[in-house]
């Protein structure tokens, strides 16, 4: 099966997924990092996340709890649709009153807002492994800045209806350094 055929798949199975839970347990999911991933996080590190759509699993709270730990957030940020994927500082959490619509139609931290580097970079994803592959939207964009930015460790958010056997497997592929999903910590990986 194609990358893209897997994604389609995925996606699906993601929505059903989604769909079929509760309200009161969606907001329940997700609240706050469970304790062995927070052994993953130093004291000074700067966190990066996304901003959600309905169906991937959501950021918004661990966003809010790494904020008030003292943690820098940061979240994604495209000049324009070919531009490479940079993340900029994101200061407001709770009413994301420093975000604008950026290129592809989503939140983004605004243009004059500064550029910083996650050392940990929660990051969304359509499949995953339970050896740390991961299959994203598709873009590349996270792989090419995860590439460029090695010492990032990089924590996939996932529904455990994401989990499959087997990815098909790129040289740019960037694997995960864990997966958090409702019910399981996958990893840390090697």
């Amino acid at each position: 099966m194609t990358k893209n055929e897997l994604r389609k798949q995925l996606r699906a199975r993601r929505r059903e997924h989604v769909a079929a839970l509760p309200d009161s347990m969606r907001t329940l999911v997700f609240m706050r990092p469970p304790a062995p991933l927070l052994e993953l996080v130093p004291d000074d590190a700067i966190i990066g996340l996304y901003r959600a759509n309905p169906y991937e699993a959501p950021a918004a709270s661990y966003a809010k709890h790494f904020f008030e730990q003292g943690h820098e957030l940061a979240l994604p940020r495209f000049a324009a649709r070919g531009a490479p994927m940079e993340f900029a500082h994101f200061a407001d959490p709770f009413e994301e009153g420093d975000l604008e619509i950026g290129p592809f139609g989503l939140l983004q931290p605004k243009g004059d807002v500064p550029t910083n580097a996650p050392s940990v970079l929660f990051v969304p994803l359509v499949g995953f492994t339970e050896r740390g592959d991961r299959l994203g939207q598709g873009g590349g964009h996270y792989d090419r800045w995860l590439a460029s930015h090695s010492a990032t460790a990089a924590i996939g958010l996932a529904w455990d209806c994401q989990l499959v056997d087997d990815l098909p497997t790129e040289p740019h592929d960037i694997p995960l350094t864990a997966v958090v999903t409702p019910t399981r910590i996958y990893g840390p990986f090697a």
